[in-house]
């Protein structure tokens, strides 16, 4: 395959997959509505950087190892499902009054906290490894010349970022958040029994 052939297939495999909900959308939506637009960029940041520790396995030939070795699955599963669940326990069981607008100024005045949140979101989540896999099997594979991989890995980062960041952008919308702001209490509910709800799934899953 090409080199202008493999980006055009992984951009929009990419763009598919980023676009599925699940625990990264979760996360920078619920950042986004009760935070604000920068706390969902910031968010959103991180989750593109977990890419990077998919990336680097994949392309080290382990997303095979990995998604064939039960143990390592297990492994997987119960950590990346109870990060899930803490999440949502966290959200689930916050107080009302703890939305106010000092407590969300503190949160986007440390940025690397919302940084941390969105990379162990995305470098946890139990499907990524059985995705890259996939992706390597079809376009890209250790053999490439590093400079693509290089790229390639890049421009997944980078597309994970900006489809991230025009969903916190949407969300953070005063048209939108200015409906659902005096709902903020009850989107942390929502969010915490989503949240709670996949982690549990992806720990009960059989492997």
């Amino acid at each position: 395959m090409q080199f202008w052939q493999g980006f055009a297939v992984i951009t929009v495999v990419h763009l598919l997959a980023a676009a599925s909900p699940g625990p990264d959308f979760a996360f920078v939506t619920r950042q986004s509505l009760v935070h604000g637009r920068r706390a969902g960029l910031f968010a959103s940041i991180g989750i593109a950087l977990g890419l990077a520790v998919h990336i680097g396995y994949s392309a080290a030939g382990l997303a095979a190892v990995i998604a064939h070795s039960a143990k390592w699955m297990l492994a997987i599963k119960i950590v990346g499902g109870c990060y899930l669940i803490y999440l949502g326990a966290r959200a689930l069981f916050s107080k009302a009054g703890e939305m106010s607008v000092e407590s969300t100024s503190t949160v986007v005045d440390r940025p690397w906290r919302l940084i941390a949140g969105g990379f162990l979101c995305n470098a946890f989540n139990p499907k990524a490894p059985i995705y890259f896999l996939a992706l390597f099997t079809v376009v890209l594979s250790p053999s490439l010349p590093a400079t693509w991989l290089a790229i390639y890995g890049a421009w997944l980062m980078i597309l994970q970022w900006l489809w991230f960041s025009l969903v916190a952008t949407v969300f953070a919308h005063r048209a939108v958040r200015d409906r659902l702001i005096a709902m903020r209490h009850w989107i942390d509910r929502v969010f915490g029994v989503a949240m709670i709800a996949l982690g549990l799934r992806v720990v009960l899953a059989r492997t």
